[in-house]
């Protein structure tokens, strides 16, 4: 048994993938983003009762940060419907056709008849409150080498708005992102290791990209996990931007559950929980650190601020545990206080003396507020307002510790770890959309039918016959790049399929390593490149170095401007150049004979290189050398 089984892990995937349509889901306004802005709205949501008299907890989590909202309206890529002036208008039929194609490729069933929802969210990402989505298929699997995976619904919605800024006060949003249409695949919690749910998510991301109608780039797509394991709960880890941090965010998940579930045991040897309940208490400590050589203590003391300290009953050691690589429980108690408080962050006795705060300051807190042989304390510094909440917060966050795992929705980190986001929506967030009409896919099939994707498997064989070795066919296969494979070699018949998949493939690569700044260059970049091979404008052999000279930091020249100074020579004037170099080598031609074939196509190579394929000098070369010698 691995360790996992022995864990019991369960890892459920949700897969958003942006839809290339000509135009956003709700309206006519293209899909792209536009940083032109016409002007500013400035809003504050606040969360209302559902149909069943509830308020969603996560909805009133974002109310009580009280932050204003303020949103760019682009010129080109929004309308009334975005700024949520106009009512919606009917669904873009594209979105749903792809939705119901991904149905029938994943051996789910269509539903009958498509509903659209508005779903609770009021961090500011959707100008209404609410996001709309919509169910079309339900059912279906995936298969995997370690057993079928389950696909739970698929469903078409809107994507949130773009963030560009987050402070204390406010919040600032592009509406150019809001409304771009999203498909969300998401599968049953039957994904048993880290590695199984990367191979799932691959394989979901490839069936998308076989569509041909799927967006690519940097946020295009997002992966979010629901992971548990025996005794915890499951959570919900959003925001996964890159494949190959899958497996580590959910490793790092499982053991930061373990951990917890550790420290809730250890705690219940020390205190019971109402006996923590009784025994935590909080004082105001500002008197004990007017002298304090702590920066940021003396920085909120000169704005009026506070300290207050908080005795945690039972926590020694515990605040300072690891529960992830660089995340102590002190951490997981300070990311609710910035999430919840405003503040920046807490002091806590099992890291302190530290960060000016000396040894003498550490024994006066412990002495005020009379902790024992087993208990720790944490220190809170600000706008006491703030302070005074922060505490609740602490209190909150410390007695859930007797309970184990808190409910509760995370974002991913760079490093694989995650953090303290908001708590877990409950069934309160779901509401109909009574705006936009019902649609019946029967009507639609067979339209989805003829989008549906082929298998990995048989793409694979389709690159191969194409020319493609099978090491560069898994490469183009596995790429974000392969719409644009397709596209290229459709339209470009005189070049080879295998120099349309080295190109962005290896190519690419090489530049990036090289130096060069591949972000510069454009998918319209790489046509105009292509195209200039397959007119006999260019050689293969030049793309290496055209993309390179191009992509140079700091270069304006144009892509046409760099092609040109590759622009293949006549016959004529490489025999001549190739008797300028056997005249400048005589010596040695005549010494050495044939040998020195390889030298003088070196030197010749050094001038024409990306201009006249190597085979060709060669030819011309031995021409030349055979009319030398007679």
């Amino acid at each position: 048994m691995s360790e996992y089984e022995k864990m019991g892990l369960k890892v459920g995937l949700e897969i958003h993938q942006q839809i290339n349509t000509s135009h956003k889901l709700f309206c006519e306004c293209p899909t792209t983003l536009d940083e032109e802005s016409q002007g500013k709205l400035e809003r504050y949501l606040r969360p209302v009762v559902s149909e069943l008299g509830q308020v969603d907890v996560a909805a009133f989590f974002e109310w009580e940060k009280g932050k204003k909202i303020v949103y760019e309206v682009p010129r080109k890529s929004s309308c009334l419907v975005e700024c949520d002036e106009e009512p919606p208008h009917p669904m873009n039929l594209d979105a749903i056709k792809l939705g119901l194609a991904m149905t029938l490729a994943f051996n789910g069933e269509p539903v009958d008849e498509i509903f659209v929802m508005r779903k609770t969210v009021i961090d500011g990402s959707n100008t209404s409150g609410f996001q709309r989505t919509a169910i079309v298929g339900l059912g279906g699997y995936i298969k995997d080498a370690e057993g079928l995976v389950t696909i739970q619904t698929i469903a078409i919605e809107e994507d949130a708005a773009r963030k560009l800024e987050d402070t204390p006060d406010s919040v600032k949003y592009n509406l150019d992102r809001l409304g771009i249409p999203l498909i969300e695949i998401s599968t049953g919690p039957d994904i048993k290791t880290p590695e199984q749910a990367k191979r799932v998510a691959l394989l979901i991301g490839q069936m998308l990209r076989l569509t041909g109608r799927v967006k690519r780039g940097l946020g295009t797509i997002r992966q979010d996990l629901n992971v548990s394991i025996a005794g915890g709960v499951k959570t919900e880890i959003k925001g996964v931007q890159e494949l190959d941090m899958i497996p580590k965010i959910i490793e790092n998940e499982a053991n930061r559950q373990r951990e917890l579930l550790k420290i809730r045991d250890e705690l219940r040897t020390r205190i019971t929980r109402d006996d923590f309940e009784r025994k935590v208490k909080e004082k105001d400590l500002t008197g004990l650190f007017t002298s304090s050589r702590s920066r940021l203590i003396q920085s909120e003391l000169k704005k009026g601020g506070k300290v207050l300290g908080l005795l945690a009953p039972g926590f020694k050691g515990i605040l300072g545990r690891q529960v992830m690589p660089g995340r102590r429980f002190g951490t997981e108690v300070s990311d609710y206080v910035k999430a919840l408080a405003g503040l920046g962050g807490i002091f806590h006795s099992d890291e302190l003396p530290n960060y000016g705060i000396v040894e003498e300051e550490v024994q006066r807190v412990a002495k005020e507020l009379g902790t024992g042989e087993l208990d720790g304390f944490i220190l809170v510094v600000g706008p006491e307002e703030k302070v005074r909440k922060a505490l609740q917060v602490i209190r909150d966050r410390l007695s859930q510790a007797f309970e184990g795992v808190p409910k509760e929705t995370r974002a991913a980190n760079e490093d694989g770890t995650s953090k303290f986001m908001r708590p877990q929506p409950g069934s309160a967030r779901m509401y109909p959309e009574t705006d936009i009409p019902s649609i019946l896919s029967r009507e639609l099939l067979e339209d989805a039918k003829k989008i549906m994707p082929s298998t990995p498997e048989q793409k694979l064989k389709e690159l191969m016959k194409m020319g493609l070795n099978e090491e560069l066919a898994k490469q183009v296969l596995n790429s974000p790049r392969l719409d644009q494979f397709e596209y290229l070699t459709r339209k470009y018949t005189n070049v080879s399929p295998t120099i349309v998949a080295t190109t962005l493939e290896n190519t690419l690569k090489y530049v990036k390593s090289q130096g060069g700044n591949i972000d510069k260059i454009t998918d319209e970049d790489i046509e105009t490149v292509i195209a200039s091979v397959n007119q006999g404008k260019i050689t293969k052999d030049s793309i290496p170095q055209i993309l390179l000279e191009y992509s140079t930091p700091n270069s304006n020249t144009k892509i046409e401007a760099v092609i040109s100074k590759y622009s293949g020579i006549s016959e004529e004037e490489l025999i001549n150049l190739i008797r300028e170099v056997v005249a400048q080598n005589r010596e040695e031609v005549k010494s050495k004979g044939d040998k020195a074939f390889s030298l003088l196509m070196g030197k010749v190579m050094e001038r024409v290189r990306g201009r006249v394929e190597g085979k060709k000098v060669a030819e011309l070369i031995r021409k030349v050398m055979k009319d030398e010698t007679g």
